[in-house]
């Protein structure tokens, strides 16, 4: 079984530098184009579902993949949605740092909260579609939950950038999953 992480891509706030919580925010042009050449890349496999955030940039980025690779099967889940970031929301990263010098942002989702409902909701979709692969439409700061709890050395929540548009294929075998590559762009793999 494969399950296909993708982060949405581009809309305006990312592009300014904004920190983007649950604010719904559309994809900008560059984002659509990134999800494109995603959805390109992604033809290769037989994908049986596609599971995405609520949040208007997930779900236009799995419609535009739903279109290219011709699956229909699309489900929202509540729990892939991203981090509510509190009253850092909005404001551009510099202003944060001068906004909140110490680093915690009121209001915010803990980091543990992130990782118990992203993971049990991979888990969820893990078991519903055992053997077939999948696809999940989220965004930066819940893949990074997902990957942080697997142990990855290099992956932190909030320390590591996982770029507009980028793949991480995850592979189950027996009751492990592995990561066989992560942050890639559709362009990086065609």
């Amino acid at each position: 079984m494969r399950i296909c992480l993708i982060r949405h891509g581009e809309t305006d706030w990312n592009n300014e530098k904004r920190i983007q919580g649950r604010e719904d925010i559309p994809l900008n042009n560059t984002g659509i184009e990134q999800i494109n050449e995603s959805a390109r890349y992604l033809r290769k496999f037989n994908w049986k579902a596609i599971i995405t955030s609520p949040l208007a940039r997930a779900k236009m980025s799995a419609q535009i993949i739903s279109k290219e690779i011709q699956l229909n099967n699309i489900y929202e889940e509540i729990d892939f949605i991203e981090r509510d970031y509190g009253n850092a929301s909005g404001k551009t990263v510099d202003e944060a740092k001068i906004l909140f010098p110490d680093g915690i942002w009121v209001g915010s989702e803990s980091s543990e909260s992130l990782k118990t409902r992203t993971v049990n909701a991979l888990n969820k979709y893990i078991k519903k579609f055992e053997g077939d692969d999948i696809i999940i439409v989220s965004h930066g700061g819940a893949i990074n939950s997902i990957l942080a709890s697997l142990n990855i050395n290099d992956v932190e929540i909030g320390k590591t950038t996982l770029r507009n548009g980028s793949l991480t294929l995850l592979e189950k075998k027996s009751d492990k999953l592995e990561i066989l590559f992560s942050n890639k762009l559709g362009d990086e793999l065609i």
